[in-house]
């Protein structure tokens, strides 16, 4: 709100806003080139047709909330101030609101005023394809009903009591000193913490010295990126399919991706030998997207390949996340001077926390810790002790056996209801993680297309061909931790009805096109195979 608003507001209070508002309106009548109304917006009522009055204060108000001038959580004036300033009467203004109460806009809150509660939708039409880099973040942007994007765990399950009392008791320890700059390694409380967590959880014995805390696996990335090509090294091998924003942050850093096939039993090292590269990023515990582990042949095969020179980036994104299986140990511990491990607590806590830890080689540590230095002088220190007290007490553990019960029920509910509304989908890594993969074995139509019309519907689910590089049968990754089994249940039956309405006239394919309109990707109506098959990876 304007300080003009907050003077009008204040009028009643302050006997010279009268004379304030007699002034402007001499000035008005004698000719002012200044915009008659309120500066509200810069309303002017000389803009409003002639019996339209209502209309227009209306749309000029829905404008302003639509382009961001009137952001949620903001307050609209009075209805008498505001008619006051633009010298209509008050039901003119409060039939305006009405309007856009009436349509979920704004809503009021008694002595609290009117309050901008809801922005309408983007206007319908096609929509410019971002930047190949922005792909995830232009998704993650658009309003939806539910939400099936993987790599979210169950937000609401965030520990908030044990965070506040770990967080209390920590403050209550520190020091005046323990607030300067920290050690850009990472606070030693946090990196012993992470050593123990490693040793418990994964099978890694670690020493605090070996550990850099990180901002997240996609910093880790970012660090190796860096020093990898100070030390010569400019291609990367990467699972095939697999993570869209692993292989965007490697080449962001200046790398040269080379795509490895991934097959039912993980990594194809023979590919890998064959591409040349000298470092591979995989995820050998759960590989993103479809949840295969990497098995023990290929295994002591990828060992064996970085044992004679190579280096093994391990991405342990969701190890934990168990359900129908038995752990499945680290590469780490079993070749730590050839294997980088990164890992985090964004799908164990929240993403917004960013905390990682990278464990490298010794000949790389200290370039590691250099870089992270240079990049940021280190993670803030009062969020790693606090999860170093969380780690140390056994309340982390508490909350993963927590919210492992959740997640399986919602994996299993998205099961049932896969098995229901998409039985011609074969699903894929069911065992363990965050999310599914479904393909279409067969079929023919682009999963861009399928997941563009699962969005005009209000649904958001990753199509498989953004994770892949090389041509492959269409799919689906869906996230199942972030929401209800109810919300699962919708979700699905909104992805089954799109597909069975033959996606005609809606929204088609392309890897930025979410949402191009008018393509019809199922003209003869062909419906892919049935029969519902589940890969348990």
């Amino acid at each position: 709100m304007s300080r003009s608003n907050e003077g009008a507001i204040q009028g009643s209070k302050n006997p010279s806003s009268t004379t304030e508002r007699g002034t402007r309106g001499r000035s008005r009548a004698e000719g002012s080139t200044g915009p008659s109304g309120s500066d509200f917006l810069q309303l002017d009522l000389g803009q409003a047709p002639p019996g339209g009055r209502t209309d227009w204060l209306a749309g000029r108000l829905r404008a302003a909330i639509a382009d961001g001038t009137l952001p949620v959580g903001s307050r609209l004036p009075a209805s008498r101030v505001l008619a006051a300033e633009l010298r209509v009467s008050r039901g003119l203004v409060t039939e305006a609101y009405q309007r856009l109460a009436e349509t979920g806009q704004v809503r009021g809150r008694g002595r609290g005023g009117t309050v901008v509660v809801a922005a309408p939708p983007p206007a319908a039409g096609p929509t410019p394809a971002p930047h190949r880099g922005g792909l995830v973040d232009a998704l993650r942007a658009m309003p939806c009903r539910i939400d099936l994007s993987p790599g979210v765990p169950d937000l609401t399950a965030f520990p908030r009591t044990a965070w506040l009392q770990a967080e209390r008791r920590v403050l209550a320890g520190l020091t005046p000193a323990d607030f300067g700059y920290g050690n850009p390694q990472g606070a030693p409380a946090l990196r012993a913490a992470v050593a123990g967590w490693l040793a418990r959880n994964r099978g890694i014995r670690a020493d605090p010295d070996e550990v850099v805390v990180v901002a997240g696996v996609a910093q880790a990335l970012g660090l190796l990126a860096q020093v990898l090509r100070e030390e010569g090294v400019h291609r990367v091998a990467v699972e095939d399919p697999g993570s869209l924003g692993a292989r965007q942050q490697l080449e962001y850093g200046r790398l040269e991706t080379v795509p490895v096939r991934v097959d039912e039993a993980g990594l194809d090292v023979a590919g890998l030998r064959a591409s040349g590269a000298r470092a591979v990023l995989l995820t050998p515990a759960h590989q993103f997207p479809t949840g295969v582990v990497l098995d023990g042949g290929r295994r002591r095969d990828l060992l064996g390949w970085a044992a004679a020179g190579g280096l093994v980036i391990e991405d342990d994104y969701d190890a934990e996340h168990r359900y129908d299986r038995a752990p499945v140990p680290a590469l780490r511990a079993l070749l730590p001077e050839a294997v980088c491990y990164a890992g985090s607590v964004s799908k164990l806590l929240a993403p917004a926390l960013r905390l990682g830890w990278l464990l490298v080689p010794p000949r790389l540590r200290d370039a590691v810790t250099a870089a992270k230095r240079y990049a940021d002088l280190g993670n803030p220190v009062l969020a790693q002790l606090v999860l170093a007290r969380l780690m140390d007490s056994g309340e982390l553990e508490r909350h993963l056996r927590h919210v492992r019960r959740r997640h399986r029920r919602r994996r299993d509910a998205m099961l049932r209801a896969l098995a229901e509304h998409l039985p011609e989908a074969r699903v894929h890594g069911a065992a363990a993680g965050l999310h599914l993969m479904v393909t279409f074995d067969g079929a023919g139509f682009e999963d861009t297309a399928l997941a563009s019309a699962a969005l005009a519907l209000g649904v958001k689910a990753h199509p498989l061909s953004w994770h892949r590089v090389r041509p492959g049968p269409p799919g689906l990754i869906l996230g199942y931790a972030a929401g209800s089994a109810g919300e699962i249940e919708e979700g699905v039956a909104t992805l089954g009805a799109a597909l069975r309405g033959g996606l005609a006239d809606g929204p088609g394919g392309g890897p930025g096109g979410l949402p191009e309109t008018g393509r019809k990707v199922f003209p003869d109506r062909r419906q892919p195979p049935a029969g519902s098959r589940v890969v348990r990876g």
